[in-house]
């Protein structure tokens, strides 16, 4: 497999030998837990340029591209957010949002760019990569690689036996029900999600692995919701020895090449080589787009099952239900719910809504300037809203 690893050293030669142009180019922004504190102009060109800041394996795209056909009535959503009249373009610039592709019927109806993004320009996914894991955890079980959801987890990764992961189902990764202990705060850099991706690790195991059958547990398997990176990490280990091969290949054979995307992806690595599971991917807006599309026609290449039968409706349904009153509503395998749909969702407002009943799929691209806020994710919420309307 194609694999990125460019440093500042590399960066530096490159530059002699391709002349001004990459002279130009400001230097990558810091890596590791730090890009949660990048500054507004750092997240402009990092989320742009991922593959410059850390290792990342290439997800290579295939010989045909599917086509998003311009639908013949272009929508402009126009609504109200805390009593202040919103446009798309205000939308966009209050939230430094980078780009919106709305397919409705699998045809492009809106499609606009900002933060001086180009449409053949990769943005980063943050944790809507955690979705993309569980779909090749589907396609797992579908190619016999994965037996059951209801194996433990420990078959698949022998170093978590004999720790808080014994009895740790597939299925109570997917949901995020471990009942091993864990701290997902964003704003400390000493929190699990911060420390887990670059803690040196025991000689000759993944760092991550290493790090997770540390921890302790604080509930039994299934009857705990906490929201844990590191266990989607661990998913996509999981799914790579399973397979025996890495999540790039196994994406790109699966998914990325014969649906069609229309450029290479880019995933993000873990200080041992390995694609994390749980984040950071690179990819056009467009190429969002279709990952929506590909689990509103039910996980299908060409007429041809990729998932098990009924695996989208299940992974997109609730097994944990939230209390009333936020965003979202319960949680699948790794996709939020929300009315009407479900989401793939990522830190600093990277998303992608599906609402099956209306053949709609909605991709923003964002650079917010805190990772997640409720306030946030609730303006986000209410532009799917508007655009919903607008395309009914």
């Amino acid at each position: 497999m194609h694999k990125i690893k460019l440093t500042l050293a590399a960066m530096t030669l490159a530059g002699g030998l391709h002349g001004a142009a990459l002279a130009q180019e400001p230097p990558p922004p810091p890596g590791g837990s730090s890009l949660l504190t990048w500054t507004p102009e750092q997240q402009r060109y990092g989320y742009r340029n991922m593959e410059k800041v850390a290792p990342a394996h290439v997800v290579p795209r295939g010989p045909h591209v599917k086509e998003l056909p311009l639908a013949a009535h272009q929508i402009d959503p126009k609504w109200t957010w805390n009593g202040a009249p919103q446009t798309v373009a205000s939308y966009m610039a209050a939230m430094n949002t980078s780009a919106v592709v709305v397919l409705k019927d699998g045809e492009i109806v809106l499609e606009r760019y900002g933060l001086d993004r180009k449409p053949n320009e990769r943005w980063t996914s943050f944790s809507v990569a955690k979705s993309v894991t569980a779909t090749l955890v589907g396609a797992a079980i579908k190619d016999g690689k994965i037996k059951s959801l209801d194996d433990n987890v420990a078959n698949y990764i022998p170093e978590l036996k004999g720790g808080a992961y014994d009895g740790v189902t597939v299925r109570h990764l997917l949901t995020m029900t471990s009942g091993v202990k864990w701290n997902e705060d964003y704003t400390d850099l000493n929190s699990d999600v911060a420390r887990a991706g670059i803690v040196p690790g025991e000689p000759g195991m993944n760092p991550i692995v290493s790090y997770m059958r540390k921890l302790p547990r604080e509930a039994e398997p299934g009857t705990k919701f906490v929201y844990k990176t590191g266990e989607t990490d661990l998913a996509g280990i999981l799914v790579s020895n399973a397979v025996g091969k890495p999540l790039s290949q196994y994406l790109s054979e699966k998914l990325w090449a014969p649906y069609g995307m229309e450029q290479d992806a880019i995933w993000m690595d873990d200080t041992a080589g390995h694609e994390r599971g749980g984040c950071c991917m690179s990819m056009t807006a467009r190429d969002y787009a279709r990952i929506g599309q590909f689990m509103l026609e039910g996980g299908k290449v060409n007429g041809q099952d990729v998932l098990p039968p009924g695996w989208v409706a299940d992974a997109t349904r609730a097994h944990q239900s939230f209390p009333p009153g936020g965003v979202e509503t319960g949680y699948g395998y790794f996709w939020w719910i929300i009315d009407g749909g479900y989401a793939a969702e990522g830190i600093f407002g990277q998303q992608i809504f599906v609402y099956p009943a209306e053949k709609l799929v909605i991709a923003v691209n964002s650079a917010w300037p805190a990772a997640s806020k409720d306030e946030l994710w609730q303006a986000q919420a209410a532009f799917a809203q508007a655009v919903r309307k607008a395309t009914k």
